[in-house]
């Protein structure tokens, strides 16, 4: 590959043939433009389309470097600039439509350019490379220079645009960032300056950032020293500190995806969560634009993220993956969706065309539309892509007007030879994976992923239909070929089964069987010369292991159709020796190869070397070259070539890029050989098309009917089978379709199946016979004797297979044992490694104890060996203490002896004595409050820690570190001295308990009591070590025994019995002994409990047939028994006696030692307490020491900074000093300029003194003429549809200008335009001056305009290096500061004291840390205010006593005094009480009259007399009641019947009234309605009137009500208060 030079046309190598491109087919991957109003363009492999959106005409631009990289276009200059991928890529610039290069622009880059845009106004292209160098640059396309550059480590960019109205700002996105660049322009020097937006958060809003480098909101710790910066805590000093931030202060910021600059130099940003961002272009600042949602939510679809957004006026227009394109109206802070347009798939880029009349829209698929604005809208496709990358091409037979495309999803794509016009398009919906179209028939055939072959039918070109499709294997297929002659179709799947089949429709594509091959077919060729009959294949695979390749060839014969069943077995296979079939191999690995039979030559390519090796021919040569794909798109994946040579087709492998080729130069003898061979071959297959072409139409017909019957049947099948069971109605419903190899596969099967059935039978008859035999055979060998038996192995069959079996289950026994171990293994290495971590490494193991009786535990200090390392530091520091104090005596033995030299005596006696202080001191000159602990306590010496009020360098704090870590480790030595003495203490006591305990079970077992006997053990937690050996009582699994170790158990078990039988001899006197005294010689006083005196025989008989002697004996038997029992009695309380007292003895022993142990826990406790007031003194010095770090880190990071903002400081201030000297150089050649121009205008006259005075006047007036330049107008309807308006002008807007303007000067130069009477020559010289004038002013505008610029370069410059300065100025605050906090962090210690319980009082429970007002004074201070303020009390409380007795008299007086006048209220108000008490005429008669009594009797019997007159009168009246009832019965029923009538006479009425109702209704309603409101008026009246009646009554009767009360209150007597 040619990488150096450029080549435009095809080189021709060796016979003067080249190539050229016809055309090319390809699909945009990357964002199409537009070149002008009515061009596209986009990249397409090694090749820039351009397409005419009118006549769709197609031009192309090859990129001879390689493949196309990134396009842009500059619209007003109608350029294209595209970079090509390769090592160290270009950037091509091209003129359009002239496709002539204009200029190529060499960087840097060494790998790719990922990003081109040109600027609207200017010849300026900026360009954004790849790794390594993410490099920005700035290049004036024209000059091929570049002004300037940028490198971002590490940052990769997805967008990069211009602002169209200012060619100095340049934005730059990426999914998490936007950066607006600005370009600065001095004179000739150009800058970049680059500055971030801050996205907001993910939900929209805004956190306030807090400055890294100088953080004003630090909290003061006035305790712990002071609080510095993150960085300065994580030690960094670098420049990583100026961004450094933790993890939990990273949040999650909006993600964008697109952005488009507005006219008022604002950004629009989309975000990937849905937001919209306005940016102002000046300040950066952000505004989240706020989503008005309308009233008609839209269903299922949502603009979340817009993947492409272009701006329009009022709004942006923006489309997402949803396949709308939306129209976001936008006003102030909020937007409003709209649907605009929908397209059928999701759209990823969206442009408009120069005028914005268009609108550009291209899908994910590489599809474009083009939508036209107007009072009709229209909407066309431009360019319809295929589904996916091109998988295979081919010509259709001849291969002069159609080639075929295949994709990989099924699409069928039929194209123009001449246009490359797209014809027709099929879609098979498979997965396609190759295509092959016949020679002899219209038709194509498609291989697919699942081992299927499709055949369609392209007699149509602008219809193809399939008509066939054949499923041969479940593996797919890879290759597909037709031979020269199209008579066979070879099939290649990825199995190593190549498929022969009839390609002639009229034999229904018949498949005439299969060969197999290797794994991995590369490629099938085929040779089929017409003077033969035979199809030579040849089929090309690889030997990786060997990393050489293997040739087979075989021969297909031309009447293999007609005899293919003699060719195939019964599986479908190919017999060798019939097609002959031959293998080779060659020395390389080729990657392609064909066969010449003519000459029998094989031509392959190989990798290797770039050369067609000819096996068999020495000679290698080229033929012809020609460059359209490239390596970066991993090259061409196949090539075609019509049959007459004429055309071909290249078809790449990664790029999508279809190249159709033709012959530019191309003649000689073998040109004339094409020709001629394919005019032959065309003339053979002429009649055959014809033949095989009317068969399609019929085959399609055929597998149409085929399958209609083949559907049929299986219907009657199923209906069939409904009849016979359910099982075969499942089978029948579940016909699965069955490739054609394991059809006949299963059909050679079931041959051979019935051809041997009658073996098979016999065959399963002889094995149950033989079955059978074996078997009566075990029965017999089990019925012999053991020494006749046989194994039962050796009634085995198969030897081999038994052994076969044995040997896998002991590989897989094996395979598992082996897992077992290792994962044992590696279990026991984890063991290993925690016990060595854990227990070995410890000096002193971990261990507790237990009390006996209280749930007490004491825990010793598990302790590990110091290191050679620690105890070398240890012995510095105390070597250097013991210096540090010697020096200390010596020093203040040189003071003394120099202040006093003649009391030298004196002097060594008080020097002895405060030696011996010293010496005192030493032991308490640091008491125990001062210490900070209580580690004297413990006897360890801490004489040579230093004073905490004395600890201010490293050194001493880290040496202090030490010796509190030898304390610590001192204490914890000390404490477990002690343990170890009390745990020694607990293996005697245990010891002494188990020796009583044996006498205890003794005792027991004597008394027999059922009393459990109290043995303490140590616990595992009391020895660990028990933990780490396993117990066989612990191992659940039963245990495997070897058969040789259970051999040698019985072995060993048997000699023990007979070693036994042989020690004890015979047992004669054994059993005498048992027989005659029990089995002892002497009886001991333990066995009187278990004596037993024997019975006399004639106690079995009654008492009364007893003998005198028997009643002797018996009485003696009973003192006997007596006495034996009395025994016994003193025996049991004996052990009884001396069971308590050893029970006492333990329950004392264990009691005592667990006073012991809790005295240990109380040391314990006290120990921990030092250990952690040590471990807190530690961690103070540790956090000062990392403290005095960080802070250390803080200032050599301010040191650092502060550096580099003076380099920074250096570099702005030369920047200055040269803007300066630029801006003085610029300014004295502008005001030459200007002087120049001046003396133009006074010199005029003095050129023109010689002419008369009123023509120099009117040559003056001449002179400051200017001619009109007259502006184009721009058409009304395009300046409202284009949102930018006039953009600022670039140069070449300022050289047409120019060009116009000297165009109007000429116009008045003319002659026509001369005063009457002027000479020629004079008016020539007055155009030449004027000219000159024109001229000049034009250089001065140019000039002024350059001078305004440079200044505002120079104040830029100078307010850059004032915030620099004013950096460096707060860097020297921030140390002055940082250097008064280490000071006093340095000279504020933190100090430790130990205070007793009650010395810190406390308000409110709250511990305060502020003491910076606290002082440390000296304890008899405290103790004597203390012994005052007690005396003070004690007589405060003796003289509150005094008056507490005082004041209990004085409240007991009280008491009385209350209580008195309580009682006198209480006679008060009794006395009240009976004054107001009510006293009727009855109580007062009963008062008055002294018979009362009597009186009484006298009224009773008035009473009697009164009741007897009324119960005879009651009597009277009920008569006379009953007798009026019977009259009213009488006069009811009489009014029942007259009642009765007048019902009857009412309805009659009713009748009469209604009908009387019904006339009024209709005549008089009106007259009826008014007598019925006259009635209610009068109704209401009345009831007016006979209200206020009861009202008036009302008033009458409460007046009477009053006045009878008051009379009634006349009568009761009143009784006045004495």
């Amino acid at each position: 590959m040619a990488q150096g030079r450029e080549r435009d046309e095809v080189h021709n190598v060796a016979l003067g043939a080249s190539l050229s491109v016809r055309w090319v087919q390809g699909f945009p991957k990357q964002n199409v433009h537009f070149v002008n109003d009515s061009t596209i363009c986009y990249p397409s492999g090694n090749f820039v389309i351009f397409i005419n959106i009118e006549t769709k005409k197609r031009t192309v631009l090859q990129c001879m470097n390689g493949i196309v990289g990134v396009v842009a276009t500059n619209i007003p200059y109608e350029v294209v600039a595209f970079s090509d991928r390769r090592l160290r890529p270009l950037i091509y610039i091209y003129n359009f439509p002239g496709l002539t290069r204009r200029t190529k622009l060499k960087g840097n880059v060494l790998l790719d350019y990922t990003l081109l845009s040109f600027s609207y106004c200017g010849t300026y292209l900026a360009s954004y490379s790849s790794l390594p160098e993410f490099e920005l640059a700035l290049w004036n396309w024209e000059s091929g220079v570049i002004l300037c550059r940028k490198s971002q480590p590490g940052v990769d960019v997805s967008q990069m645009t211009f602002n169209p109205m200012n060619w100095r700002q340049l934005c730059l996105s990426s999914p998490s960032a936007v950066t607006v660049w600005a370009i600065e322009r001095s004179n000739q020097e150009h800058y970049l300056k680059a500055k971030s937006v801050k996205l907001p958060l993910e939900d929209g809003s805004f956190f306030n950032e807090t400055d890294v480098i100088f953080p004003q909101s630090l909290p003061k710790d006035p305790i712990y020293g002071p609080v510095l910066p993150v960085s300065a805590i994580a030690g960094l000093v670098g420049e990583e500190a100026e961004t450094f931030r933790p993890k939990d202060d990273l949040y999650s910021l909006l993600h964008p995806t697109m952005h488009c600059w507005t006219p008022t130099s604002d950004l629009y940003i989309g975000c990937e969560e849905g937001h919209l961002l306005m940016v102002n272009g000046e300040t950066l600042k952000v505004t989240v634009l706020n989503k008005i949602e309308d009233g008609s939510p839209r269903v299922e679809r949502n603009l979340i993220s817009p993947v492409t957004m272009v701006y329009q006026k009022g709004g942006v227009l923006a489309s997402g993956i949803d396949g709308f394109v939306y129209s976001l109206l936008i006003k102030d802070t909020n937007y409003k969706v709209e649907d605009f347009l929908e397209v059928e798939r999701p759209v990823e880029h969206l442009m408009f065309s120069p005028s914005y009349r268009m609108l550009l829209i291209q899908t994910d698929k590489g599809s474009i539309f083009i939508y036209t604005f107007g009072e009709e809208p229209t909407f066309e496709k431009v360019l319809e892509a295929c589904d996916g990358k091109f998988q295979a091409t081919d010509f259709i037979t001849p291969g002069n007007e159609f080639c075929m495309t295949l994709t990989q999803s099924g699409e069928v794509c039929v194209w123009g030879i001449e246009d490359g016009a797209c014809v027709s398009r099929v879609y098979l919906n498979i997965q396609a994976t190759v295509l092959a179209c016949s020679p002899s028939s219209l038709s194509a055939a498609v291989g697919t992923e699942d081992g299927r072959v499709h055949f369609l039918d392209v007699r149509d070109v602008e219809s193809p239909h399939e008509v066939h499709k054949a499923f041969l294997s479940e593996s797919p297929v890879q290759h597909l070929l037709y031979d020269q002659r199209g008579m066979y179709v070879l099939v290649g799947t990825s199995e190593g089964h190549i498929f022969v089949i009839n390609a002639k429709p009229s034999s229904l594509f018949e498949i005439l069987g299969f060969i197999e091959m290797g794994k991995g077919i590369l490629q099938i060729s085929t040779v089929s010369p017409l003077e033969t009959d035979i199809v030579e294949v040849m089929v090309l695979s690889p030997l990786p292991e060997t990393r050489r390749s293997r040739l087979e060839i075989f021969s297909l014969p031309k009447i293999l159709p007609e005899v293919s069943a003699n060719f195939a077995d019964e599986r479908g296979r190919l017999r060798d020796e019939f097609i002959h079939k031959f293998v080779y191999e060659t020395e390389h690995t080729l990657s392609s190869a064909v066969l010449n039979l003519y000459s029998n030559r094989i031509y392959g390519f190989c990798n290797q070397v770039p050369y067609i090796c000819s096996y068999l021919l020495p000679e290698k040569e080229t033929f012809t070259r020609c460059r359209s794909h490239s390596h970066q798109g991993r090259g061409i994946q196949s090539v075609r070539i019509s049959m007459d040579g004429q055309s071909i087709l290249v078809n790449g492998r990664d790029d999508n890029t279809l190249v159709n080729l033709r012959w530019r130069r191309f003649g000689g003898i073998l040109a004339n050989d094409i020709l001629e061979y394919s005019q032959q071959l065309t003339t053979y297959l002429k009649t055959i098309m014809d033949e095989e072409n009317d068969y399609l139409s019929i085959t399609r017909r055929e597998s149409l009917d085929l399958e209609s019957e083949s559907e049929h049947a299986v219907t009657e099948n199923m209906q069939l089978s409904t009849d016979s069971s359910q099982e075969e109605l499942v089978k029948v419903g579940n016909i699965e379709e069955i490739p054609w190899i394991q059809q006949k596969s299963q059909e050679a099967i079931k041959n051979e199946v019935k051809l041997f059935s009658n073996k098979r039978k016999e065959i399963k008859r002889g094995i149950k016979a033989l079955a059978k035999t074996v078997l009566d055979m075990m029965e017999e060998n089990e019925a012999v004797d053991d020494i006749a038996k046989l194994e039962q192995q050796e009634f085995g069959l198969d030897l081999e297979e038994l052994e076969r079996l044995r040997n896998e289950n002991e590989q897989e026994v094996e395979k598992i044992r082996k897992d077992v171990e290792m994962q044992n293994l590696a279990k026991r290495y984890l063991a290993e490694i925690i016990k060595e971590e854990c227990w070995n490494s410890m000096a002193v193991k971990g261990r507790a104890l237990k009390c006996f009786h209280i749930p007490y535990v004491v825990e010793n200090f598990p302790m590990k060996e110091r290191t050679d390392e620690e105890l070398k530091e240890l012995k510095r520091v105390l070597q250097q203490k013991k210096i540090e104090t010697e020096c200390l005596k010596l020093r203040k033995e040189i003071v003394e002896v120099q202040s006093a030299i003649t009391l030298v005596k004196k002097h060594h006696e008080e020097e002895d004595e405060e030696e011996e202080e010293d010496g005192t001191v030493k032991d308490t000159s640091l008491p125990n409050y001062m210490l900070g602990s209580l580690s004297t306590d413990f006897r360890v010496h801490a004489s040579l820690l230093s004073s905490q009020l004395e600890l201010h360098s490293r050194e001493e704090k880290i040496n202090q570190i030490i010796l509190l870590k030898d304390i610590i480790y001192k204490v914890k030595t000390a404490f477990n001295s002690e343990f170890d003495a009390a745990y020694k203490q607990k293996e005697i006591e245990i010891a002494r308990v188990k020796e009583k305990n044996i006498r205890i079970k003794e005792i027991i077992l004597d008394l027999q009591l059922e009393e459990s006997v109290w043995q303490p053990e140590f616990e595992d937690c009391e020895k660990p070590e028990r933990t780490l050996v396993v117990e066989s009582s612990e191992i659940s699994a039963q245990r495997h025994i070897k058969p040789w170790q259970k051999a040698k158990t019985d072995l060993l078990v048997t000699r023990e019995m007979e070693r036994l039988l042989l020690t004890r001899g015979p047992d004669s006197r054994r059993r005498a002994l048992m027989d005659m005294m029990g089995g002892v010689l002497e009886v001991k006083k333990e066995d009187i409990l278990r004596m037993v005196i024997p019975q006399p025989p004639f106690m079995v008989k009654p008492d009364a047939l007893w003998s005198e002697e028997e009643r002797k004996l018996f009485k003696e038997y009973e003192k006997k028994v007596k006495e034996l029992n009395e025994e016994r009695d003193k025996y049991r309380k004996s052990l009884e006696t001396e069971m308590k007292k050893l029970q006492n003895s333990i329950q004392e022993g264990t009691q005592n030692f667990d006073e012991h142990l809790k005295r240990l826990f109380e040391r314990r406790v006290k120990a921990e307490m030092v250990v952690n007031q040590e471990e807190l003194k530690i961690n103070n010095l540790i956090f000062s020491l990392l403290l005095d770090e960080e802070i250390s880190s803080r200032e050599t990071f301010l040191n650092n900074y502060l550096a580099r903002k003076q380099e920074e400081r250096n570099q702005t201030t030369e920047a200055i000093r040269k803007s300066r000297e630029d801006l003085d150089t610029y300014k004295e050649h502008y005001d030459n300029l200007l002087a120049e121009d001046k003396v133009l205008d006074r010199s005029f006259k003095k050129e023109f003194s010689e002419i008369p005075s009123h023509q120099v006047d009117i040559l003056y007036k001449l002179f400051k003429r200017r001619p009109r330049i007259h502006k184009h107008k721009i058409h009304a309807e395009t300046t409202s549809l284009v949102p930018f308006g006039e953009r600022p002008g670039s140069g070449k807007l300022n050289k047409d200008a120019f060009a116009q303007l000297m165009k109007a000067m000429d116009d008045l130069d003319s002659t026509n335009n001369m005063p009457e009477g002027l000479d020629t020559s004079v008016w020539e010289h007055f155009c030449m001056t004027r000219r000159a004038k024109v001229e000049n002013e034009q250089k001065v505008k140019q000039k002024a305009a350059g001078l305004i610029e440079m200044v505002a370069f120079l104040r830029r410059r100078t307010e850059d290096d004032e915030k620099v300065q004013h950096e460096i100025e707060k860097v020297f605050h921030e140390l002055i500061l940082l250097q008064e906090e280490k000071v006093k962090f340095q000279l504020n210690l933190t100090i430790q004291i130990l205070l007793k319980q009650g010395q810190v009082e406390l308000e409110n429970f709250q511990l305060m840390l502020d003491y910076s007002d606290a002082i440390l004074i000296n304890k008899i201070i405290i103790e004597d205010l203390n012994s005052v303020i007690r005396t003070q009390g004690q007589k405060k409380v003796a003289s509150m006593m005094e008056s507490k007795e005082v004041h209990k008299g004085i409240f007991q007086i009280e008491w009385e005094h209350k209580k008195m006048e309580m009682e006198m209220e209480d006679l008060n108000q009794k006395a009240w009480d009976i004054q107001m008490l009510f006293f009727s005429r009855d109580r007062q008669k009963y008062l008055n009259e002294p018979n009362y009594e009597t009186l009484i009797a006298i009224q009773i019997g008035i009473m009697e007399q009164t009741i007897a007159v009324l119960d005879k009168t009651h009597k009277k009246n009920v008569e006379n009641c009953k007798k009026l009832l019977k009259k009213l019965r009488r006069y009811s029923n009489q009014k029942d019947i007259a009642n009765y009538t007048l019902s009857c006479n009412l309805r009659e009425e009713l009748v009469a009234v209604s009908e009387r109702k019904d006339i009024c209704n209709a005549m008089g309603s009106k007259l009826t309605c008014e007598k019925i409101a006259k009635e209610r008026y009068e109704n209401m009246m009345r009831q007016q009137k006979l209200t206020k009646i009861s009202k008036q009554q009302a008033d009458q009767i409460s007046i009477l009500q009053a006045e009878v009360e008051r009379l009634r209150m006349k009568t009761f007597p009143a009784l006045v208060q004495m």
